[in-house]
């Protein structure tokens, strides 16, 4: 079942989900729009290995914007920090952005309980498309989970991308190795 507003407020005051910075203006009637953070990391070998640390070039959105480029990964991140420790998160694209040609993940745009940090997207677009650090870029959306998590993700061993920073965080595949 999808959280509603009142109820991302309610889990909020008992700190079931956190949301830093909060601006009351974003929330919607069953979701909370992320903003864009500043940094974007792209790859810079054409060929990744997917059993290897792949190196990234590190850049910041000027305050004129950044024209994202077809055929390319942008690994971007969200200014808002987040947990949540009773249901599980989604991050989905904004309906106005996608008619832009602008997916904000590939696969990956669930969370899961116990999550702690900024998410990281996977952007690609369809046309070059121009964006700003800031700019609304997603929504966060809440789904209840029916009984107990014996292991939310920020204990579990295996847990490789709980973010405490505001940075992009690229692939960590080569861990399972």
């Amino acid at each position: 079942m999808i959280l509603s507003d009142s109820e991302i407020l309610k889990q909020m005051h008992t700190y079931d989900i956190v949301i830093t910075p909060f601006v009351t203006e974003n929330l919607g009637s069953n979701s909370y729009d992320v903003t864009l953070g500043s940094t974007i990391k792209t790859y810079v070998n054409p060929e990744l290995d997917s059993a290897g640390k792949n190196a990234v070039q590190v850049f910041e959105i000027p305050n004129t914007g950044y024209v994202l480029q077809p055929g390319n990964l942008y690994l971007a991140v969200t200014q808002e920090y987040t947990e949540t420790r009773k249901c599980v998160p989604y991050l989905e694209g904004k309906s106005s952005l996608a008619r832009l040609g602008i997916s904000i993940h590939q696969t990956a745009g669930k969370g899961d309980v116990g999550f702690k940090g900024y998410w990281t997207m996977e952007i690609t677009v369809v046309h070059p498309v121009r964006v700003y650090a800031g700019m609304k870029i997603g929504q966060l959306i809440y789904n209840e989970v029916k009984g107990e998590v014996l292991k939310p993700y920020n204990v579990k061993e295996s847990a490789k991308y709980n973010n405490s920073d505001a940075s992009p965080i690229e692939s960590k595949n080569h861990e399972n190795f």
